[in-house]
């Protein structure tokens, strides 16, 4: 996300044809893979990545009565996996973990298309 709060929608890559095979003299043709250097050009595009650590819901009235130390109980319990979202959508869950006294996430599930259920 930039200055302006601005996200970027990237287009979906696995819609994209597949790479053409060179033909060789032999009967089977030449098959590519593709690598993290066919992404080149989209390296320097900024993504939003959020980890949600749970939601709650309350009233407003609720909401205008809070004050420091108040707590906002959240619908996850200690030690469940939180999701891992990038431009909104949802790409994988993991654990929060503390690294040199910062909070961070190591990713112990890739949330495949249609997979969000689980």
């Amino acid at each position: 996300m930039d200055e302006n709060n601005e996200s970027y929608d990237l287009p979906d890559l696995s819609e994209l044809d597949p790479l053409p095979a060179e033909t060789v003299q032999d009967e089977a043709p030449q098959q590519y893979t593709r690598t993290a250097t066919d992404l080149a050009p989209v390296f320097d595009v900024p993504v939003n990545i959020k980890a949600v650590l749970g939601r709650a819901t309350m009233d407003v009235a609720s909401l205008l009565k809070l004050a420091r130390g108040s707590l906002i109980e959240l619908d996850r319990r200690v030690g469940e996996a939180i999701d891992i979202y990038v431009n909104n959508r949802l790409v994988a869950r993991g654990e929060l973990v503390v690294v040199d006294e910062r909070l961070g996430v190591t990713m112990t599930e890739i949330i495949k298309d249609n997979d969000t259920n689980s």
